[in-house]
């Protein structure tokens, strides 16, 4: 199946792992978040079962985003994902690029959607159910860009 017309630089879809991985880099702002959720509303749409997210910070170096904006998109996620639970993990270097993610975290509490945020990729490999070398360097599966 094609996993997405357009998919953002970065962001690579795993087949037989059920995994949506997007690394951004080196400035993660609006635009970047826009592209990213208009690409997972298009894979929503197009898989008839669900997907899993991760989504690894490590390349960035900047944040260019507000709390409002972080508040925004939470909300809509949270209003809009109609499907089955997912998880999406969230690996991060950086305490202020962890900042984001952790309120992202709260904001999605009680939905369909699970974020958590690590600091280790083995502890969100095991988390997701994936081998850690798939989230490390995208080893272990196939991949569709």
């Amino acid at each position: 199946m094609n996993a997405g017309k357009n998919p953002p630089a970065g962001t690579f879809y795993y087949e037989a792992a059920s995994l949506l991985v997007w690394r951004p880099e080196p400035v993660i702002d609006e635009a970047a978040v826009n592209r990213l959720i208009a690409y997972l509303g298009e894979l929503e749409i197009q898989r008839a079962a669900p997907f899993n997210r991760f989504i690894d910070t490590r390349q960035a170096e900047a944040v260019e985003l507000n709390f409002r904006y972080i508040f925004h998109i939470s909300l809509y996620r949270r209003l809009s994902y109609r499907g089955p639970n997912v998880l999406t993990a969230v690996l991060v270097h950086d305490d202020a690029i962890a900042r984001y993610f952790k309120l992202h975290e709260i904001l999605t509490q009680g939905s369909a959607i699970d974020v958590r945020v690590f600091k280790e990729s083995a502890l969100a490999a095991e988390w997701l159910g994936v081998p850690v070398a798939l989230l490390d360097n995208g080893e272990g599966s196939s991949g569709t860009t």
